[in-house]
């Protein structure tokens, strides 16, 4: 993989192929177009990292999501592994866990920056997730059972 500089610093966004999966390599800003991209369907972004347990248990839960919601429902899978783990862990771990969600890896290294803009109450802990549609969003510091995460999503997109 190969990440280039703007003329600001900030990294271009690049984008690494795993099987069927290509993961987006974004620094914040690029991020959060993304989160406030105008679309029809109920965003749900996943903050996680292949090092943490809580979130590893947890994302079976977002894939289900993705599927049974499918004309309602994005789930985007937000990485916070180390960029230079992309290769010997990001990519391996989405091919063997067949994630169908999109995969994109933050690599900006300016968090004190970026963590409150996504929630001014967010302590920079994972799992965290954020939910985002026309009508607003809400941000959870938390891990979910199944039944927990659908409720929530239920509850928010009023389905």
């Amino acid at each position: 993989m190969t990440v280039s500089c703007s003329k600001k610093g900030k990294l271009k966004s690049s984008t690494v192929s795993s099987e069927n999966n290509e993961i987006e390599v974004y620094n914040f800003d690029q991020l959060e177009s993304v989160l406030s991209s105008e679309t029809d369907k109920t965003l749900v972004i996943n903050f996680w990292a292949t090092w943490c347990k809580p979130c590893i248990k947890e994302l079976p839960y977002f894939e289900a999501l993705q599927e049974n919601y499918v004309e309602d429902v994005k789930v985007v899978l937000v990485s916070l592994d180390f960029p230079n783990k992309l290769d010997t862990q990001l990519i391996p771990f989405v091919s063997k866990n067949k994630l169908q969600s999109q995969v994109i890896l933050l690599d900006d290294p300016y968090e004190n920056e970026w963590i409150p803009r996504v929630d001014s109450t967010w302590s920079g802990a994972i799992p965290a997730t954020l939910m985002i549609d026309k009508e607003g969003r809400k941000f959870f510091e938390r891990s979910f059972t199944m039944e927990e995460l659908e409720n929530e999503l239920l509850k928010f997109i009023k389905v």
